[in-house]
């Protein structure tokens, strides 16, 4: 039975790798988030100029895929850098701090969650617009009327309602992340694909190797669903408030 079961081992490098697409998954859902609204606001801007260059991005980055956009980030990019950035960036670097060591991540990393960030803000970009879109032109008028500036009409009336109805689809694309994430392992980091192919070739345990990669993957997926919940209530209750 013991040749059916992952050893200790191999079960480590899974949760190694489990702990690396969380955390990637992580930062790419904050950055995303953050830049997409940038980018929402840009694509519903007056100026032509920035608008253009808005759509722009958003057509090229969602209609190219993501795997091609990663190995361009990884082995195309560089070759635009000067040698001695690049030997900075593949150089360990360590910065103590009290109760704690900072180390500047690999380049497999860097590349990653880049790549995986400036794909996922043309989607995230396009469903905060359509919550912006949704809300109703009189309700943007009325606010103005009221003598309030664009700023605190966006603020006060229209995030509020545009936050509500874009929720769903924005925790669709935080899984989507989560999943997109697998992708990385074409240029080298150790997340959960990668470190499930390792287990499958070091133990031959092709069954349970993917099998607990895809528990891993659907753990994260159930917590970003129940986060997706808590939020959908928390706003019903707001609403009724």
């Amino acid at each position: 039975m013991t040749t059916l079961l992952l050893s200790p081992k191999y079960l480590h490098w899974m949760a190694n790798g489990l702990a690396m697409t969380a955390w990637v998954a992580f930062i790419v859902i904050i950055a995303a988030t953050i830049s997409g609204f940038l980018l929402a606001l840009a694509r519903n801007s007056t100026h032509r100029g920035l608008r253009t260059l808005a759509t722009a991005y958003v057509q090229i980055f969602r209609n190219t895929p993501l795997l091609i956009q990663l190995f361009f980030w990884y082995f195309g990019a560089p070759n635009l850098l000067p040698e001695s950035a690049m030997t900075w960036l593949n150089t360990p670097h360590q910065w103590p701090l009290p109760g704690i060591t900072l180390a500047w991540p690999s380049f497999e990393f860097l590349a990653a969650v880049f790549g995986l960030t400036l794909y996922a803000t043309a989607f995230i970009a396009e469903d905060i617009r359509s919550g912006l879109r949704g809300v109703p032109g009189a309700q943007v008028e009325a606010g103005l009327s009221t003598g309030l500036t664009r700023w605190q009409t966006l603020r006060y009336i229209v995030l509020p309602q545009a936050l509500r109805i874009t929720q769903p689809p924005l925790f669709g694309q935080y899984m989507n992340i989560v999943k997109n994430s697998s992708l990385t392992m074409g240029i080298g980091l150790a997340e959960l694909s990668y470190t499930s192919r390792q287990v499958e070739a070091a133990s031959f345990l092709t069954f349970q190797a993917f099998g607990v990669a895809t528990l891993g993957y659907i753990g994260i997926i159930a917590l970003i669903e129940a986060l997706s919940q808590l939020a959908r209530r928390r706003a019903a209750l707001s609403g009724r408030a």
